[in-house]
């Protein structure tokens, strides 16, 4: 049995996984410390009998790095579902349910640079682990480091003790998108569509859902290539997009659709080839299922999603949930009370009758369904929204800090909130996620400091592109930053 070096550098999860820089911090044998520390959490969990999904993307060793946590959960005595090919993080996912695993191992550093790689924890019920969960997970592998245990054993022969099954991940994942979508709509709806995969894990699943009918699908971006060319990382945001952007302003497609490098975000372009913001897909994705499938059910929101989603439950008489960022907080909530859909700024939504986890692909699909069912562009689908809602803009801006700020500024935001933002009154403000600022009209400003970076995140939606800008400035300024 080989012996792990301790690492000197603590693995500690984010929102959704531990991710570090390939060959530093990400290497073999942190990666296997991992894969025993989460042997030992279904163990401990009394699910290690019901074995455990290993996906990957399309990143430098991704598939190797897969391959070594199957070698340690065999060595562990863990049934491995090794999937056969790069695939998405929420068709891993969905495995989960279609095997009635303990749980998935994900390798894949979603949205990160291609520097980046990471591990993903999914547990039984197929979403983001809870921060419960992830304790523990990460005092497992606490104690691997320091006890220096290594399991693995090789494929060969995990093999030949049954302890390995390599699978055909994607059929019934998309078996059950056709039991959410109506794709033969979709498919015979003469529409062109830009489908760009950013070089990751999404590639071909919706032109492959597609192909057949009036409608053209084409495919950019689709080779894998772990370098991420053109593009600061893969993330569907506007900066990443710029050449299918271009592409849609000559006129060759009524819509884009993105999906990031383990395809559970999504960004759309419209038939001008103008971002749509993730705030403006959610909620359009909620009005999609309220107003058009006539579907009801409590609505889930991380505290920086949209404004619009609070004026949609009152308008179809839905209950509205706000959680703090990230999944591992969305996701429970959303199976506690059944919801309809859930979703968070970063474009990460998940809904009814598929899994409590982010899905690009199925918002894909559901955005173009509801093109199809209502006969409007993207551009126009905007403005019904508005006519439902009102007018919401929204915008970001990242402050770097020094690191020695924070307490500093935290110590201020603790002070008397101020009485207006850029001329709207402040009505309450709360501390579930950052600072909150809920404004009248139903606009908002938050401020949030990040937990892996010395940066200050100021966030603000209100009726005008100018009154977002100010609402950021009025609490930048606020912070003396």
């Amino acid at each position: 049995m080989a012996a792990m070096t301790s690492n000197t550098t603590p693995i500690k999860f984010g929102t959704d996984g531990w991710r570090a820089l390939i060959a530093r911090e990400f290497t073999f044998l942190n990666v296997r410390a991992c894969a025993e520390g989460v042997c030992r959490l279904l163990k401990e969990q009394g699910m290690a009998d019901r074995g455990l999904v290993v996906g990957y993307d399309t990143r430098f060793g991704s598939p190797e790095f897969a391959a070594d946590v199957a070698q340690a959960a065999a060595g562990n005595g863990v049934k491995v579902y090794l999937c056969n090919q790069v695939t998405p993080t929420p068709v891993v996912s969905f495995n989960v349910l279609d095997h009635k695993a303990g749980g998935a191992v994900v390798i894949t550093a979603s949205h990160n640079p291609g520097l980046w790689n990471g591990f993903k924890y999914k547990p039984d019920y197929a979403g983001s682990a809870s921060p419960e969960i992830i304790e523990r997970l990460e005092q497992h592998i606490a104690d691997v480091l320091r006890e220096g245990a290594d399991n693995a054993i090789s494929l060969d022969a995990a093999r030949q003790q049954g302890l390995l099954e390599e699978i055909e991940p994607a059929a019934a994942y998309l078996q059950n998108l056709g039991s959410i979508i109506d794709l033969d709509a979709i498919r015979n709806a003469g529409l062109r569509i830009a489908v760009d995969s950013m070089h990751g894990a999404g590639a071909s699943y919706i032109s492959g859902l597609l192909n057949g009918g009036s409608t053209v699908v084409t495919d950019l971006r689709a080779n894998r290539d772990p370098l991420f060319p053109g593009m600061d990382q893969p993330e569907p945001i506007t900066h990443n997009l710029l050449p299918t952007a271009e592409a849609m302003r000559q006129g060759n497609f009524d819509v884009a659709i993105a999906t990031d490098g383990d395809a559970d975000r999504l960004g759309v372009l419209d038939e001008h080839g103008n971002f749509i913001t993730t705030l403006q897909t959610f909620s359009l994705l909620c009005l999609h299922q309220l107003e058009v499938k006539g579907q009801r059910g409590p609505l889930v929101k991380s505290q920086t999603q949209s404004g619009m989603v609070d004026k949609l439950g009152e308008l179809y008489g839905v209950p509205v949930h706000t959680t703090q960022v990230g999944f591992k907080y969305l996701g429970p909530v959303m199976m506690e009370v059944d919801a309809l859909a859930a979703g968070e700024e970063s474009g990460g939504y998940a809904f009814r009758g598929n899994i409590p986890e982010r899905d690009g692909i199925l918002s894909g699909l559901l955005f173009l369904e509801l093109m199809v069912q209502t006969g409007k562009r993207p551009s126009e689908l905007v403005e019904w929204l508005y006519e439902k809602t009102g007018p919401f803009h929204y915008d970001r801006w990242d402050v770097p800090l020094d690191p020695k700020r924070p307490a500093t500024l935290k110590g201020m935001l603790d002070q008397a909130p101020p009485a207006m933002l850029a001329g709207l009154p402040v009505l309450r403000r709360d501390t579930l996620d950052g600072v909150y600022h809920a404004l009248e009209g139903g606009y908002w400003g938050l401020v949030r400091f990040s937990g892996t970076e010395p940066l200050v995140r100021l966030y603000a939606e209100a009726d005008s592109p100018e009154r977002v800008q100010s609402v950021l400035g009025d609490m930048r300024d606020m912070l003396g930053l």
